[in-house]
């Protein structure tokens, strides 16, 4: 720590010698008045594109008069270039002794002087070693990249990593971590799936070429996948062929089951794309119908319990109808199931802070 300031005091004091300097060679230095200079330079430019061929003879003449003559005017007035009155040197001593003095107090009032290095190896030690749901995103991210390091061969870790990667808004390392899985297992829809949403992510919504590409060989490796067949479907919608969009979203829909979390959002998306108000159940059926969606869906997650969008929307669904005893159930069940997937659980605990219809 000696070492330390014994080199920043070095520094400081360089600092003020070489400004001190500065400003004496400022103080003595009178530049010439820059207008000779100028006029000068236009007419040499004026010769060069008379040369080119650029300006004809006439216009040349012309405008090398009108230069000559403000040369002249300029030459004959013979005035002297404004140059600023250099501080007082009592002030600028003061200020290269105060600036790093104050700097080192700030440093020793807000900052940490004492505290001893905390080098990454040690922190990403410590979190692994933590509740994953105690993990921000990009902490969590920085576990699995040592993990991924220990299993290079395992494509789930890196679809892992590219989750925690995304959920800390770094969805080109995402993009990365998803091309390395597909390169392991290259027969794996999902993992088509979450290239293609990564590079939306990071193309700000946009359905790029890239991200087309990557959801057309989801496609071929799932026919039904909604994912794919949605984001398609919108790239039909941005090029301009709305008609062919809503008609792919609409088969996507009419395949998607009674219960479904998702049929909801893609009606919402299907009203929006027509300019129309999203489809409403009339009041009287309305409660019915919740009900049922709600019961529909708790039934599917027993019988098909690894669906961690399906549990979000059943613990939000709970939430919304005030059923506090069986959103808490949910939400433990869901908490234990995906105790390892901080953005799981972070969803799960939003959806759980949902208000109750009213």
């Amino acid at each position: 720590m000696i070492g330390f300031w014994f080199a920043a005091g070095l520094l400081a004091a360089a600092a003020a010698v070489l400004i001190l300097h500065r400003a004496k060679a400022a103080a003595v230095a009178a530049p010439e008045d820059p207008t000779l200079a100028v006029y000068r330079r236009q007419l040499a430019e004026i010769d060069d594109l008379a040369a080119r061929g650029v300006l004809a003879e006439p216009e040349r003449k012309s405008a090398y008069a009108e230069a000559g003559r403000r040369l002249l005017a300029a030459a004959d007035k013979g005035g002297r270039a404004w140059q600023p009155a250099p501080p007082p040197k009592g002030t600028l001593l003061a200020v290269a002794v105060l600036a790093p003095l104050l700097a080192l107090g700030i440093y020793l009032a807000i900052g940490a002087p004492g505290f001893p290095d905390q080098p990454i190896a040690a922190r990403v030690a410590a979190w692994r070693k933590a509740s994953p749901e105690t993990l921000r995103p990009d902490e969590m991210a920085a576990v699995l990249r040592g993990m991924v390091a220990e299993r290079p061969d395992d494509p789930q870790g890196y679809q892992y990593l590219a989750m925690a990667q995304a959920a800390s808004g770094d969805p080109a390392s995402a993009a990365r971590s998803l091309r390395r899985a597909i390169e392991l297992a290259p027969d794996q829809a999902v993992l088509w799936e979450s290239l293609g949403e990564a590079l939306v992510m990071q193309a700000q919504g946009e359905v790029v070429p890239a991200a087309e590409n990557a959801f057309k060989e989801a496609l071929r490796r799932d026919p039904k996948s909604v994912t794919a067949r949605v984001f398609l479907a919108k790239r039909q919608v941005d090029s301009g062929d709305k008609a062919l969009g809503l008609a792919q979203w609409r088969a996507v829909l009419a395949d998607l089951e009674g219960d479904d979390p998702r049929r909801e959002a893609l009606q919402r998306i299907i009203a929006d794309a027509e300019g129309a108000p999203a489809p409403a159940a009339p009041q009287g059926d309305q409660q019915a119908m919740i009900r049922g969606m709600v019961d529909g869906l708790a039934a599917r997650l027993e019988q098909s319990p690894d669906d961690p969008e399906g549990w979000v929307r059943l613990v939000r669904s709970y939430a919304v109808l005030g059923e506090t005893a069986n959103r808490d159930r949910a939400l433990a069940e869901a908490r234990a199931r995906y105790r390892g997937r901080a953005d799981i659980l972070k969803a799960l605990d939003e959806a759980a802070a949902a208000e109750p219809m009213r």
